[in-house]
Protein backbone atom coordinates (compact mmCIF):
# COMPACT_ATOMS: atom_id res chain seq x y z
CA UNK A 1 0.00 0.00 0.00
CA UNK A 2 0.53 3.31 -0.34
CA UNK A 3 1.54 5.21 3.08
CA UNK A 4 1.84 8.44 4.34
CA UNK A 5 2.88 8.24 8.18
CA UNK A 6 3.14 11.14 10.30
CA UNK A 7 5.54 11.28 13.46
CA UNK A 8 7.59 13.59 15.64
CA UNK A 9 9.59 11.74 18.00
CA UNK A 10 12.26 8.85 18.44
CA UNK A 11 9.36 6.55 19.35
CA UNK A 12 7.76 7.46 15.88
CA UNK A 13 11.37 6.26 13.81
CA UNK A 14 11.33 3.03 15.01
CA UNK A 15 7.92 2.44 13.05
CA UNK A 16 8.94 4.31 10.25
CA UNK A 17 12.24 2.65 9.46
CA UNK A 18 10.02 -0.66 9.18
CA UNK A 19 7.52 0.50 6.75
CA UNK A 20 10.65 2.18 4.57
CA UNK A 21 12.17 -1.94 5.01
CA UNK A 22 8.17 -3.61 3.98
CA UNK A 23 6.61 -3.96 0.92
CA UNK A 24 4.70 -1.08 1.64
CA UNK A 25 6.02 1.99 -0.18
CA UNK A 26 6.15 5.56 2.14
CA UNK A 27 5.03 8.39 -0.42
CA UNK A 28 5.42 11.18 2.24
CA UNK A 29 5.60 11.87 5.86
CA UNK A 30 4.01 14.61 7.90
CA UNK A 31 5.97 16.49 11.18
CA UNK A 32 6.34 19.38 13.06
CA UNK A 33 7.64 22.41 11.60
CA UNK A 34 11.55 22.98 13.06
CA UNK A 35 11.89 24.88 16.05
CA UNK A 36 14.69 26.55 17.59
CA UNK A 37 16.58 25.42 20.91
CA UNK A 38 19.24 26.09 23.77
CA UNK A 39 21.19 29.41 24.26
CA UNK A 40 22.34 29.38 20.44
CA UNK A 41 18.81 29.30 19.32
CA UNK A 42 19.85 26.41 16.73
CA UNK A 43 17.32 25.46 14.35
CA UNK A 44 16.42 21.44 15.76
CA UNK A 45 15.05 18.97 13.32
CA UNK A 46 12.39 16.19 14.70
CA UNK A 47 13.77 12.80 14.48
CA UNK A 48 11.20 11.84 12.32
CA UNK A 49 12.21 14.80 9.79
CA UNK A 50 16.10 13.90 10.06
CA UNK A 51 14.98 10.11 8.85
CA UNK A 52 12.83 11.42 6.19
CA UNK A 53 15.68 13.77 4.88
CA UNK A 54 18.37 10.63 5.62
CA UNK A 55 16.24 8.70 3.10
CA UNK A 56 14.96 11.00 0.57
CA UNK A 57 11.47 11.07 1.61
CA UNK A 58 8.86 13.54 0.79
CA UNK A 59 8.11 15.99 3.54
CA UNK A 60 5.52 17.98 4.77
CA UNK A 61 5.48 20.26 7.79
CA UNK A 62 2.35 22.35 7.87
CA UNK A 63 1.99 24.65 10.76
CA UNK A 64 -1.64 24.46 10.63
CA UNK A 65 -3.22 20.64 9.65
CA UNK A 66 -6.51 22.52 8.35
CA UNK A 67 -4.62 24.72 5.72
CA UNK A 68 -5.95 24.03 2.40
CA UNK A 69 -2.77 23.98 0.89
CA UNK A 70 -1.50 21.52 3.41
CA UNK A 71 -4.65 19.64 2.69
CA UNK A 72 -3.86 19.40 -1.41
CA UNK A 73 -0.49 18.72 -0.84
CA UNK A 74 -1.25 15.76 0.99
CA UNK A 75 -4.33 14.78 -0.90
CA UNK A 76 -1.67 14.88 -4.05
CA UNK A 77 0.47 12.12 -2.04
CA UNK A 78 -2.20 9.60 -3.12
CA UNK A 79 -1.86 7.75 -0.35
CA UNK A 80 -3.95 4.39 0.10
CA UNK A 81 -3.52 4.82 4.27
CA UNK A 82 -1.91 6.77 7.00
CA UNK A 83 -0.03 5.87 9.55
CA UNK A 84 -0.04 8.58 12.67
CA UNK A 85 2.77 7.55 15.38
CA UNK A 86 3.22 9.89 18.28
CA UNK A 87 2.04 12.94 16.52
CA UNK A 88 -0.59 15.81 17.40
CA UNK A 89 -4.90 15.39 17.09
CA UNK A 90 -5.62 15.20 13.81
CA UNK A 91 -8.78 17.21 12.17
CA UNK A 92 -11.25 14.77 10.43
CA UNK A 93 -10.10 16.55 6.78
CA UNK A 94 -6.81 14.61 7.16
CA UNK A 95 -7.75 11.09 8.92
CA UNK A 96 -10.60 10.72 6.85
CA UNK A 97 -9.00 11.67 3.87
CA UNK A 98 -7.26 8.19 2.47
CA UNK A 99 -9.41 5.60 1.41
CA UNK A 100 -8.28 2.97 3.66
CA UNK A 101 -8.42 5.41 7.00
CA UNK A 102 -5.73 6.45 9.18
CA UNK A 103 -4.41 4.48 12.44
CA UNK A 104 -2.60 5.06 15.15
CA UNK A 105 0.10 3.25 16.55
CA UNK A 106 -0.09 3.79 20.96
CA UNK A 107 1.96 2.75 23.62
CA UNK A 108 -0.57 0.93 25.66
CA UNK A 109 -2.98 -1.84 25.84
CA UNK A 110 -5.79 0.35 24.66
CA UNK A 111 -8.67 1.19 26.50
CA UNK A 112 -6.03 1.49 29.42
CA UNK A 113 -4.00 4.58 29.46
CA UNK A 114 -5.54 6.70 26.74
CA UNK A 115 -3.99 9.98 26.20
CA UNK A 116 0.07 11.58 25.87
CA UNK A 117 1.89 9.43 28.52
CA UNK A 118 1.21 6.13 28.61
CA UNK A 119 4.80 4.54 29.35
CA UNK A 120 5.09 7.03 32.36
CA UNK A 121 1.50 6.14 33.78
CA UNK A 122 1.79 2.67 33.14
CA UNK A 123 5.14 2.84 35.71
CA UNK A 124 3.79 4.78 37.78
CA UNK A 125 0.78 3.02 38.61
CA UNK A 126 2.68 0.18 39.60
CA UNK A 127 1.09 -1.77 36.47
CA UNK A 128 2.85 -5.01 36.01
CA UNK A 129 2.32 -5.36 32.26
CA UNK A 130 1.32 -2.99 29.45
CA UNK A 131 1.94 -2.83 25.36
CA UNK A 132 0.85 -1.46 21.72
CA UNK A 133 -2.36 -1.45 20.11
CA UNK A 134 -2.89 -0.12 16.82
CA UNK A 135 -6.43 1.23 16.06
CA UNK A 136 -8.17 2.85 13.74
CA UNK A 137 -8.67 6.86 14.28
CA UNK A 138 -12.33 8.52 14.66
CA UNK A 139 -13.69 11.77 16.67
CA UNK A 140 -12.50 10.52 19.78
CA UNK A 141 -8.91 10.49 21.17
CA UNK A 142 -7.35 6.64 21.56
CA UNK A 143 -11.02 5.36 21.53
CA UNK A 144 -11.38 4.06 17.59
CA UNK A 145 -11.96 0.51 17.02
CA UNK A 146 -8.58 -1.54 17.86
CA UNK A 147 -6.92 -3.54 14.86
CA UNK A 148 -3.84 -5.25 16.66
CA UNK A 149 -2.24 -5.57 20.23
CA UNK A 150 1.20 -6.91 21.55
CA UNK A 151 2.00 -7.35 25.28
CA UNK A 152 5.02 -6.82 27.56
CA UNK A 153 5.42 -7.10 31.27
CA UNK A 154 7.17 -4.77 33.07
CA UNK A 155 10.30 -5.78 34.83
CA UNK A 156 10.72 -4.26 38.18
CA UNK A 157 13.91 -2.79 36.39
CA UNK A 158 12.36 -0.81 33.70
CA UNK A 159 12.34 2.87 34.22
CA UNK A 160 9.82 5.22 31.29
CA UNK A 161 13.34 5.20 29.21
CA UNK A 162 13.47 1.24 28.92
CA UNK A 163 9.85 0.77 28.42
CA UNK A 164 10.00 3.59 25.17
CA UNK A 165 12.81 1.36 23.94
CA UNK A 166 10.87 -2.06 24.24
CA UNK A 167 7.21 -0.71 23.35
CA UNK A 168 9.08 1.45 20.24
CA UNK A 169 10.42 -2.25 18.92
CA UNK A 170 7.58 -3.92 19.19
CA UNK A 171 5.60 -1.01 17.41
CA UNK A 172 7.94 -1.69 14.44
CA UNK A 173 6.72 -4.54 13.98
CA UNK A 174 3.09 -4.16 14.95
CA UNK A 175 2.75 -1.44 12.63
CA UNK A 176 3.26 -3.00 9.67
CA UNK A 177 1.64 -6.35 10.65
CA UNK A 178 -1.17 -4.19 10.62
CA UNK A 179 -0.64 -2.46 7.14
CA UNK A 180 -0.05 -5.96 5.75
CA UNK A 181 -3.51 -7.24 7.39
CA UNK A 182 -5.13 -4.12 5.89
CA UNK A 183 -3.61 -4.55 2.66
CA UNK A 184 -5.08 -8.05 2.43
CA UNK A 185 -8.55 -7.61 4.06
CA UNK A 186 -7.77 -9.93 6.89
CA UNK A 187 -8.12 -7.50 9.27
CA UNK A 188 -11.60 -6.54 10.79
CA UNK A 189 -11.42 -3.33 13.63
CA UNK A 190 -13.20 -4.19 17.14
CA UNK A 191 -14.45 -1.92 19.24
CA UNK A 192 -12.74 -1.30 22.75
CA UNK A 193 -13.78 -3.38 25.79
CA UNK A 194 -12.85 -3.07 29.67
CA UNK A 195 -12.40 -0.07 32.09
CA UNK A 196 -10.73 2.83 30.69
CA UNK A 197 -8.05 4.56 31.95
CA UNK A 198 -6.15 7.95 31.27
CA UNK A 199 -2.33 9.26 31.00
CA UNK A 200 -2.73 12.83 30.87
CA UNK A 201 0.23 14.88 29.72
CA UNK A 202 2.70 15.63 32.17
CA UNK A 203 4.36 18.62 33.57
CA UNK A 204 7.12 20.88 35.57
CA UNK A 205 5.17 20.83 38.41
CA UNK A 206 3.77 17.15 38.68
CA UNK A 207 7.59 15.74 38.69
CA UNK A 208 7.83 16.73 42.74
CA UNK A 209 8.15 13.69 44.77
CA UNK A 210 5.72 13.05 47.75
CA UNK A 211 7.23 11.53 50.33
CA UNK A 212 4.89 11.24 52.51
CA UNK A 213 3.00 8.42 50.43
CA UNK A 214 4.28 4.33 50.67
CA UNK A 215 7.87 3.89 49.51
CA UNK A 216 7.22 1.69 46.90
CA UNK A 217 4.67 4.27 45.58
CA UNK A 218 7.70 6.64 45.28
CA UNK A 219 9.81 4.08 43.86
CA UNK A 220 7.35 3.97 40.93
CA UNK A 221 6.99 7.66 40.70
CA UNK A 222 10.48 8.10 40.18
CA UNK A 223 10.91 5.23 37.52
CA UNK A 224 7.87 6.36 35.74
CA UNK A 225 9.58 9.71 34.77
CA UNK A 226 13.19 8.60 34.58
CA UNK A 227 15.27 9.69 32.77
CA UNK A 228 12.77 12.24 31.50
CA UNK A 229 11.32 14.57 32.36
CA UNK A 230 12.88 12.98 35.69
CA UNK A 231 11.03 13.05 39.16
CA UNK A 232 12.19 16.32 41.07
CA UNK A 233 13.36 17.47 45.25
CA UNK A 234 14.53 20.40 47.02
CA UNK A 235 17.10 20.46 49.46
CA UNK A 236 17.47 23.89 52.36
CA UNK A 237 21.09 23.82 53.44
CA UNK A 238 21.86 25.14 56.71
CA UNK A 239 22.19 28.72 55.40
CA UNK A 240 18.91 28.66 54.04
CA UNK A 241 19.59 28.15 50.60
CA UNK A 242 16.92 26.54 48.28
CA UNK A 243 18.51 23.91 46.19
CA UNK A 244 16.63 21.70 43.40
CA UNK A 245 17.41 18.23 41.99
CA UNK A 246 16.16 16.04 39.58
CA UNK A 247 15.98 12.58 41.05
CA UNK A 248 17.15 9.89 38.42
CA UNK A 249 16.97 5.89 40.30
CA UNK A 250 15.90 5.41 43.78
CA UNK A 251 15.84 1.99 46.15
CA UNK A 252 13.33 1.59 49.09
CA UNK A 253 13.69 -0.38 52.22
CA UNK A 254 10.84 -1.09 54.39
CA UNK A 255 10.42 -0.39 58.04
CA UNK A 256 9.22 0.51 61.31
CA UNK A 257 7.35 4.26 60.46
CA UNK A 258 8.74 7.43 61.37
CA UNK A 259 8.83 10.90 60.20
CA UNK A 260 7.89 11.18 56.37
CA UNK A 261 10.18 13.40 54.53
CA UNK A 262 13.31 12.71 57.13
CA UNK A 263 16.77 13.53 55.48
CA UNK A 264 19.50 11.19 56.23
CA UNK A 265 23.26 11.15 55.63
CA UNK A 266 26.78 9.99 56.45
CA UNK A 267 28.02 12.65 54.18
CA UNK A 268 30.09 10.61 52.00
CA UNK A 269 27.71 7.61 50.51
CA UNK A 270 24.49 7.87 51.04
CA UNK A 271 21.38 9.96 50.96
CA UNK A 272 18.01 8.43 52.29
CA UNK A 273 14.64 10.41 52.95
CA UNK A 274 11.85 8.68 55.27
CA UNK A 275 8.40 7.48 53.12
CA UNK A 276 5.86 6.65 55.50
CA UNK A 277 6.85 2.93 55.51
CA UNK A 278 10.40 3.11 55.09
CA UNK A 279 13.69 4.77 54.07
CA UNK A 280 14.29 5.39 49.99
CA UNK A 281 17.82 5.92 49.45
CA UNK A 282 18.56 8.48 46.51
CA UNK A 283 21.01 6.65 44.12
CA UNK A 284 21.40 9.00 41.23
CA UNK A 285 20.38 12.67 41.52
CA UNK A 286 21.42 16.13 39.50
CA UNK A 287 21.58 19.40 41.45
CA UNK A 288 20.56 21.97 39.32
CA UNK A 289 23.14 23.25 36.83
CA UNK A 290 25.53 20.49 37.15
CA UNK A 291 25.85 17.01 35.48
CA UNK A 292 24.03 13.90 36.55
CA UNK A 293 25.81 11.86 39.55
CA UNK A 294 25.86 8.53 41.29
CA UNK A 295 25.36 9.68 45.19
CA UNK A 296 28.52 8.34 45.79
CA UNK A 297 30.11 11.15 42.98
CA UNK A 298 27.93 13.82 44.31
CA UNK A 299 29.04 13.59 48.01
CA UNK A 300 32.61 13.53 46.99
CA UNK A 301 31.30 17.43 46.49
CA UNK A 302 28.96 18.49 48.82
CA UNK A 303 27.78 17.02 52.33
CA UNK A 304 24.12 17.28 52.85
CA UNK A 305 23.85 15.04 56.10
CA UNK A 306 22.89 18.15 57.68
CA UNK A 307 20.31 19.74 55.20
CA UNK A 308 16.70 19.19 55.23
CA UNK A 309 13.76 18.51 52.55
CA UNK A 310 11.73 20.79 51.44
CA UNK A 311 7.95 19.56 52.05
Amino acid sequence: MRVVFLGTPDFAVASLDAIVHSEHEVVGVVTVPDRQAGRGQKVVYSPVKQYALDHGLPLLQPEKLRDPEFLESLAALGADIFVVVAFRMLPEAVWNMPPKGTFNLHASLLPAYRGAAPINWAIIRGEQRTGVTTFMLNHRIDEGNILLQAETPIAAEDNAGTLHDRLAEMGRGLVVATLDGLSAGTLAPTPQEGAATTAPKIFKEDTRIDFRQEGRRVVDFVRGLSPYPATTLTLRSPEGEEVPFKIYDVAFAPSVAGTPCRLESDGKTYIKIAANDGMVSILSLQMSGKRKNSVEEFLRGKDVSDWELIV
